[in-house]
């Protein structure tokens, strides 16, 4: 079968939701039996987003092979449920940095390198040649690449792409290439009315620039009005039936069901001639079974959330959809509360007393506690301060990264009495380095230095909450993102009192997982030994990549069912949930034996 090439464009302002849409596009066509691959392109001169601060580009998404990509790539992965490479997100820079080098090596044969046409086909070439590339575990080539183009059309540094675009539908054919064209539908408080002219203004500069969209996604608050997709029709010189509504939803989940209903998969069907099968949709039907469940929910979990990114939720898109994938496993609706973790500090107390006590109320008030990754020094004593709280509580507690290396830390200096207890990157002096750079990690480069990508992880015993919860197996395989970690030679003063480091690396050098044994006599409230929901737990890597909507992180899985008070029956069950605490046996597409309670991940 001939690759078929799906490119997404976006209009009138960034961040409109191109991401979504490229997955929900994805995610039909993937349940019509469809192999589906998706590449990002950010134009942005940098390599990778490795060096971004979350409050620039959201999260840094990494990937198996260590790749650190585009958020959006995050979305792909958990929609598609698929494993993408690095190479799936193409930037300014990537594509750049390669015709330099070709230019260095001689390869261009003294010719004068130019933006057209070398740049242009450098992209070419780099789509072309991932799009080929097997992203699902059977190996077999995609016959679908949904290709999004970041940014906004007319800023001057997607030039190139679009440009590049223009090309390619030619060199592919227009049978193979279809255009969708993602816009804003603003509606003015002021007179309440559905407003084209962004859209209309969108699309006739990417017409100027060649590209001509066959679908024209509108997103907006409320469902488009009738008069307003015709008038879109009308001055866009599409059909009505090529105007889709994407209105605002309260889970994304519901996206592609949202496309479907109004007719996009007929129209891919006759527009690239796909070889479609509707009949047999198990994965359509579960997937539209999981958004109607979403709101139907009446019992509610509260996760308080203590980072330093807490401004932008963007920052820790994973982590919440971890969350939201456990939270719907159980039947529970999820708030997240986050916490600044500097408000929890005695600085804030003295200059902004109200913050300081909003924030405490925030942290006693939850379920349970869940300290997510980071760098730098801002807001660690709070998070310390808040697993202090955590452990002495018997409040489940998840810390991931930097949260399992300040949980060790915070261990050290109230269990131990090692006051100074810290990590070198934040007191290199301190006389009790609890945590320490690696040896291969390189301070004279930042980009690419970390340990990245898919490692194994070791389960060193079997009473282990951890390994229950993955099902049992010897050992499993998460991604990671650190350059400092758990000195292994201070392990067994840890494990004398009580804090195991059940899961090591395969060289038992690195310190993968703890938990806090459940016998532990710091543990002072009455009420948590009748409660019966153990879970303090610290994990270096970051399960929050691998998680699925259909099939959780089983950290962030314990987590929530430490915090409704569920995760000792679950775990005398043998890892199986009762039928009403999973998804309903309406229809025989959704069985808990094989959506929920399968923890495993695919590679294992």
């Amino acid at each position: 079968m001939i690759l078929m090439y799906i490119l997404v464009t976006g209009g009138v302002i960034s961040g409109i939701g191109k991401g979504i849409i490229a997955s929900s596009v994805g995610t039909i066509l993937k349940s019509c039996g469809l192999r589906v691959t998706a590449i990002k392109i950010d134009p942005y001169i940098n390599i990778d987003a490795g060096t971004f601060s979350p409050y620039e580009h959201g999260e840094v998404f990494v990937l198996d092979d260590g790749g650190e990509v585009d958020l959006d790539l995050g979305n792909y992965e958990r929609f598609l449920d698929i494993r993408l490479t690095k190479d799936n997100n193409l930037t300014t820079g990537k594509i750049y940095q390669s015709v330099i080098n070709k230019e260095r090596r001689g390869d261009y044969l003294g010719k004068t390198v130019q933006v057209v046409p070398h740049i242009t086909d450098a992209i070419q070439e780099w789509v072309m040649k991932q799009a080929k590339v097997s992203v699902d575990d059977d190996g077999a080539e995609p016959q679908v690449c949904v290709i999004e183009l970041g940014g906004t059309v007319g800023d001057i540094e997607s030039m190139p792409f679009i440009e590049a675009f223009r090309q390619f539908q030619f060199k592919v054919k227009r049978e193979n290439f279809c255009n969708i064209h993602v816009s804003l539908i603003p509606m003015p408080n002021t007179t309440g009315e559905q407003k084209t002219k962004p859209t209309q203004n969108s699309v006739r500069e990417l017409r100027g620039l060649g590209l001509s969209p066959d679908l024209i996604m509108c997103r907006c608050a409320t469902a488009l009005e009738t008069a307003v997709k015709e008038k879109i029709s009308m001055f866009c010189h599409v059909e009505p039936t090529q105007v889709v509504c994407v209105h605002d939803v309260s889970s994304v989940y519901k996206v592609p069901l949202i496309l479907e209903n109004q007719g996009v998969v007929n129209y891919f069907c006759q527009r690239l001639n796909l070889p479609v099968d509707m009949r047999h949709r198990k994965m359509h039907t579960k997937w539209k079974e999981m958004a109607d469940r979403a709101d139907r929910f009446l019992e509610h979990v509260s996760i308080a959330l203590v980072g330093k990114y807490t401004k932008l939720s963007d920052s820790y898109t994973s982590v919440i959809k971890a969350l939201q994938h456990s939270a719907l496993a159980i039947n529970h609706k999820l708030e997240v509360k986050y916490i600044d973790s500097a408000d929890l500090e005695p600085a804030t107390l003295k200059d902004e007393p109200v913050k300081y006590h909003e924030a405490w109320q925030k942290l006693c008030s939850s379920n349970g506690v869940l300290v997510p990754g980071g760098f730098g020094v801002r807001g660690t004593e709070g998070k310390i301060l808040a697993i202090n709280w955590a452990r002495r509580q018997g409040k489940p507690f998840l810390g991931v990264c930097l949260g399992m290396q300040l949980a060790v830390c915070e261990f050290a200096r109230n269990v131990l009495g090692w006051e100074d207890a810290s990590s070198t990157e934040f007191y290199p002096k301190s006389k009790h380095p609890v945590v320490i750079d690696m040896p291969e990690h390189n301070p004279g480069q930042m980009g690419g230095t970390m340990r990245l990508g898919k490692r194994r992880t070791i389960f060193k015993t079997d009473d282990s909450v951890m390994k229950k919860l993955y099902g049992g197996f010897e050992y499993i395989e998460e991604r990671h993102r650190h350059r400092f970690e758990v000195n292994p030679e201070l392990k067994h003063h840890f494990e004398a009192k009580g804090l195991k480091f059940v899961g090591q690396d395969e060289e038992g050098e690195r310190m993968e997982i703890i938990e806090l044994e459940a016998n532990c006599p710091l543990y002072k409230s009455p009420v948590f030994f009748v409660s019966g929901h153990t879970y303090f737990v610290g994990v270096q890597y970051h399960p929050e990549f691998t998680s699925r909507p259909i099939k959780p992180s089983p950290p962030y899985f314990g987590l929530l069912l430490a915090a409704v008070g569920k995760l000792q029956s679950y775990l005398a069950k043998g890892c199986h949930l009762s039928p009403r605490d999973t998804y309903s046996d309406c229809s025989d597409s959704s069985s808990p034996e094989t959506d929920i309670l399968e923890l495993n991940f695919p590679s294992l």
